[in-house]
Parts: structure tokens; sequence; C-alpha cells
């Protein structure tokens, strides 16, 4: 253990001539526990020495997880500092995936290069003893963390075979964090079309949480509003709903999803509806993009477009552009045009002035049905520290499964009267929102029984990979 001496010649060496100086990251700090002293540390009190040097780390409340872009289950919990050199500094923690990453959703969520900066800085990796939040600025890492994401702020610019710009910017998924592209693309491709250009932008999985997420988190940092929103839905996903067999990666799609089923398709468009009213407590007008397969019939179409105006959708309108280009989605764009002219009323969904547990109930009773919310005692820990930390004002993104409403995946249709269980929540501060984990929700997924990698290999004559198509 370093004294406190030890710790603030090496945080502040001398230089030429024997000087001091602050690096300009410590600054923030400084002004953070109140020592207004800022141009010599050799002005600082002991006592004030001894504040600036130590942040004294509570191991237990750190939160603060490595993150990997492969889905390995057994690094879920794992023990790190068993090397003699950590000098017992051993803690349990574990490995998120890439795309659940804090610094993730800040790329997708900062407006400029300067919110980032801010945004990186202000990430809580962990508590004081005193309880009080430790940052990235606080480590003295917020400005290299900037130089690392600097060029990545920058979105992708790419084209289709019809030459349509497209901007490809961050990953973070929406079942585990905001799950909508970035802020800066959406102002590129404002700017890009004029006041009188349509820009379409995208809110991943399911839009009980993409599109929820895209209304209540992103909308409210990035100052815009939508005109409508557009819900694609297909005849197999709404077979799927109305009871249809379970679809498993490996396995040939059974023939249910093939062949006509008119009755099934109906009873699956509860979940079709269910989307549609939430979408329209925004305010918006809703456009249901129904995209066509070859093995889909003219009476299940027909039976989504009917079952979509019945739900409130200002159109539904069928979609082939997958195997038409843009000739096969002409009918979507009239449609979005049409709904855009409509007169709309944006709004949130919570104000954000309510209490941590009135904002998560808001999106399990408004947007999934849930009668209630059980807070399991980790939850109400956290809750209870979040609150008293400062933290209550940030709006809520839910980690929860993408195929259903509830909590459990097998729930198919629009489920409703279930209790919604509140397992954790973790604070993303730098982000900006609060994340509730959702039943059995895990940030590091696993593969299944067979993977995809079992169809992959290599022809080791030609070098010609086989498997990705």
């Amino acid at each position: 253990m370093q004294s406190d001496t030890a710790l603030f010649s090496r945080l502040c060496p001398a230089g030429k001539g024997g000087a001091r100086t602050f690096a300009p990251v410590m600054l923030k700090r400084l002004k953070k526990l109140g020592i207004t002293e800022t141009s010599n540390p050799d002005n600082l009190s002991q006592e004030e020495r001894s504040k600036f040097v130590r942040l004294d780390i509570d191991p237990e409340t750190i939160t603060w997880r490595r993150v990997m872009d492969v889905n390995d289950r057994f690094m879920r919990k794992i023990t790190i500092g068993q090397s003699p050199t950590e000098k017992g500094m051993t803690r349990e923690t574990g490995f998120d995936i890439t795309v659940s990453s804090e610094i993730m959703a800040i790329l997708a969520l900062a407006t400029s290069l300067p919110d980032m900066r801010e945004r990186l800085g202000n990430m809580v990796v962990g508590n004081s003893r005193a309880g009080d939040p430790v940052t990235a600025d606080d480590l003295g890492v917020g400005g290299a963390l900037t130089v690392l994401m600097r060029d990545a702020l920058a979105p992708t610019l790419l084209q289709t075979l019809e030459e349509t710009p497209v901007l490809v910017h961050a990953g973070p998924f929406a079942n585990i964090a905001h799950g909508n592209s970035s802020i800066v693309a959406d102002q590129i491709g404002l700017k890009l079309v004029g006041p009188e250009g349509f820009v379409i932008t995208e809110a991943g999985f399911g839009a009980d949480i993409g599109m929820e997420k895209f209304m209540n988190i992103k909308c409210r940092y990035s100052g815009l509003k939508p005109d409508c929103a557009v819900i694609v839905a297909t005849v197999r996903a709404l077979k799927m709903h109305g009871g249809g067999p379970p679809v498993t990666a490996g396995k040939p799609l059974d023939q249910t999803y093939k062949s006509e089923n008119v009755e099934l398709v109906q009873k699956g468009c509860c979940n079709l509806a269910k989307h549609i009213q939430n979408a329209k407590k925004y305010g918006l007008p809703v456009v249901i993009a129904i995209n066509k397969f070859a093995t889909d019939t003219d009476a299940e179409l027909q039976a989504i477009k009917s079952a979509s105006k019945e739900a409130g959708a200002f159109d539904a309108v069928v979609c082939w552009h997958h195997a038409r280009g843009g000739e096969g989605a002409v009918d979507l764009a009239k449609a979005v045009i049409a709904a855009c002219e409509q007169p709309s009323h944006f709004q949130f969904l919570y104000p954000l002035d309510l209490s941590i547990k009135e904002k998560i109930e808001a999106i399990a009773k408004e947007t999934y049905g849930a009668a209630s919310v059980e807070y399991l005692p980790q939850a109400e820990k956290q809750i209870e520290l979040y609150t008293k930390m400062g933290f209550a004002g940030l709006p809520i993104c839910m980690a929860k499964t993408q195929y259903s409403f509830s909590a459990d995946a097998a729930a198919k249709g629009a489920p409703s009267g279930f209790v919604l269980p509140i397992r954790d929540l973790r604070a993303s501060v730098g982000a900006g929102f609060l994340v509730p984990f959702v039943g059995d929700m895990m940030m590091m997924p696993g593969l299944p029984t067979r993977p995809c990698f079992y169809e992959i290999d290599i022809d080791p004559i030609t070098g010609r990979i086989v498997g990705l198509s």
C-alpha cells in the first residue's frame, strides 16, 4: 500500500526545476472534491492531497465490466487479480458482449465530439467507500478514451445496389442496450436531404424495446421528433405468435411457415396490434411494412392488412424490396410520405421526474402489458443506491428478451396480466440511462446447441470460405 505522499509524487511528478502540474483531466476531479487550488499541486494541504490521490473504491460496488464480441457464456462470471503481483486484490467480475457496452451506447447517443468527451468522462465505474460515484475522469482515462473513439464518431457511408446512400453507425442491441443507430448519423442524413427530404432511422428488435427506447431515450438526447413510425411484420412471425411451432436455428423451417394458414396468422395479429397501440401512444401515425416471402399467400397478407387497420394503423403495405429492390418498396414509400403529412403530436411515455420504479412500471404496464412489477432484493438495493446518488432522473433502458412482451421468451402473442420481475439494475450514467435487468436476461449471450459454425469451413485447395451464404 503506497502512502499519500508516494501517490502524490507519482500522480503529480516534479518537472524541470522541480515544479509540479496537474494534468488537464485532474481539474474536473479537483472541482468535484471542492478543491479550489488548480495551478500548483504543492499548494494543496495534506488533507486535500489525501482526498485527491485516493479514490478509495469499494471493490464490492464496481459495476464496470470488460466486453468481448464473442458469445462465451463461461465469461459471464470470472475471478480476476489472482496473480501474486496483484497483492490479494482478487474479486469476482465478468464479461459482457460488446453491443451492451456503455461506450457503444455513448457512441450512438453522442451529438458531437465535445458531448462524447463529456459522456465518456462521466461513466461511473463504482463507488467510493463513502458512497460517492467514481467516474472515468476520476480515474484519469476520459481523455484517452475519447482519443481512441474519435474516428469512430464518423459514420460509415455505404450505398445500396440502386445507389441510395446509407449511413451505418453504432451497434447497441435493443435487448440489452438502447438498440438504435447513432444520433450523428441522423443529423448528417437530415442535413443532406434538406427540409423536404426523408430520413429513415432504425430501432432494432421488437417495437416493445427498440422503438420504446428510440422514443424515450434517443429522442430525448437528440431533440429530434419522428413524423411517423414504421413497424415491420411478416407472415412467418405472426404465425409463430399465433401458436406455430418454435423456429430453431440449424433445423429446417416447419411446413407451417411455408403453406397457407390464415387462421394462424389472424391469431398472431394480436402481437402486431399491441405494437401498433404502443406506437400510437407516442402521438404518431403508424405504417405497417409487410415483408412478403415467396411462400406467403394473398389471403395471409390481406389478413395482416385488415388486422393492422383495425388496430389503428394509418396504412399497411405489402413490400417486395428483398426480391425487387426499390421497385418493391414504392408503395411503402408512398404510404410513409402520406403518413408524415398527417398531424402528429409526439410525446414521451413518461416524464423524467418520476421515481425509478414509476418509470419502470410505466414501461412494464403501458408497453408490455404487465399487471405489476416484482423487484428482487438486489434490484431494491440498487434503486435505493442510485436514487441516493442522484441518478433517479435518468430515463430507463430495459434489458429484456426480444421474443416476448413478457420476461418469458416462450410467451408469444400479446400476454397480459403477468408480473414482470426486475432482478438487478445498472447505471450507465455517461450514456444517460439506468438499465433494469428483466428476469434472466443476460448481458453475455450463449450459443445454441448447434451454432452456425458447424456450417462454416474452408476449401483447403482453393482457399474459398463456405457456409457463410
